[in-house]
């Protein structure tokens, strides 16, 4: 089955590419435009391709409300906190955008965001992003994805808590809309996610029911998901970027620090590498090692006419004698001369049956 690619600023994304990695910023910049051009400028300098940016507000998002629909539950990360106050203290003021946007293109790495409401989508239209990213919690609002599918940018969407025919949903909407690149994000959404949660098998599954590049969005705490979801075909990769856990932010606890990004990022660009092609058979590098495999030999010396036996004939390295699938056939057989212990076994050696 062939995929379709997406471009994102020139960039072309899909099975068989380099991977698309995304520093996610989200809350992380603390409500500081420095912490948030620090955290562009770490994005470049850990290896990612773009960041990630969150465009709402408060209001935007939801509504004020003490209501109990309105607050987190027992367990959470954010527990008895209403949408309305998490959201106050984690969103990122809007005219800072434009300038973060500068700063990535300084650095040489891509800079869009998720809006989370029309007035968002139109703002960023304004800034000219080269994506959408619709987050998982916004993949059930339709006329939200039939925005963005409008503008002909590509859509990345997450699908942390969705059912198939959701997805199904979310994609037919997309496509009627008009969006010809599309690409799914296999997420869990619980923060942190442990890692038995990821169910990373489902990336090959998500490309054969889809027809689209799918990649994943990881909220555990370090980087073995991210590398394990390349080797199952994640050609795009997004993380949340910190520059230290022990910022007061509501997304650090599972993000990485500058240090881990870096290494998954090395760890991700390995493993692209060792998923080569679907091929069998010896590489090139290997043909000087193939000498130096097993074949029968005499490692004792044998006199004309005596028996070849366990004993003194054995499969060892090197690869110079007789293939060893003819070890039951020599055995029992008789030297057709003196042989010396270290020579490799060969048929000019053994006197014929009887």
């Amino acid at each position: 089955m062939t995929v379709p690619e997406l471009t994102i600023n020139g960039r072309a994304i899909g099975p068989g590419r380099p991977v698309y990695v995304i520093a996610e910023m989200s809350a992380n910049h603390a409500q500081s435009f420095d912490a948030a051009v620090r955290l562009v400028h770490a994005a470049a300098e850990a290896g990612a391709d773009a960041i990630k940016l969150q465009t709402y507000t408060p209001d935007t998002i939801t509504i004020a409300s003490d209501a109990p629909p309105f607050r987190h539950g027992t367990g959470s990360l954010w527990e008895g906190t209403t949408l309305h106050d998490l959201y106050q203290g984690a969103f990122m003021p809007w005219d800072w955008q434009p300038k973060l946007m500068e700063v990535a293109r300084e650095v040489g790495i891509d800079c869009f965001s998720s809006p989370f409401d029309p007035t968002a989508v139109e703002f960023l239209l304004g800034l000219d992003v080269p994506a959408f990213k619709v987050a998982s919690f916004e993949l059930v609002d339709l006329p939200l994805i039939r925005l963005m599918a409008r503008t002909g940018r590509p859509v990345i969407m997450s699908t942390g808590m969705a059912t198939a025919d959701e997805v199904d949903e979310a994609v037919r909407t997309a496509r009627e809309a008009g969006a010809t690149e599309l690409a799914l994000l296999k997420c869990t959404s619980a923060y942190p996610s442990p890692p038995e949660l990821m169910n990373l098998r489902a990336i090959p599954m998500m490309a054969e029911r889809w027809g689209l590049p799918i990649g994943f969005s990881d909220h555990t705490t370090g980087e073995a998901a991210a590398i394990a979801a390349v080797a199952l075909g994640a050609c795009i990769v997004e993380k949340h970027l910190t520059t230290d856990h022990a910022d007061a932010t509501a997304d650090a606890a599972f993000s990485l620090d500058f240090d881990e990004f870096r290494r998954m990022v090395a760890g991700i660009r390995v493993a692209e590498r060792a998923l080569g092609e679907a091929v069998l058979g010896p590489a090139p590098e290997e043909e000087d090692s193939r000498r130096f495999r097993r074949s029968l030999f005499v490692v004792e010396d044998i006199r004309a006419g005596e028996l070849l036996t366990e004993h003194n004939v054995r499969s060892i390295r090197p690869a110079a004698g007789m293939h060893t699938r003819e070890y039951e056939a020599v055995l029992g057989r008789r030297a057709a001369m003196d042989i010396a212990r270290g020579t490799p076994l060969a048929w000019e050696l053994i006197a014929p049956a009887d």
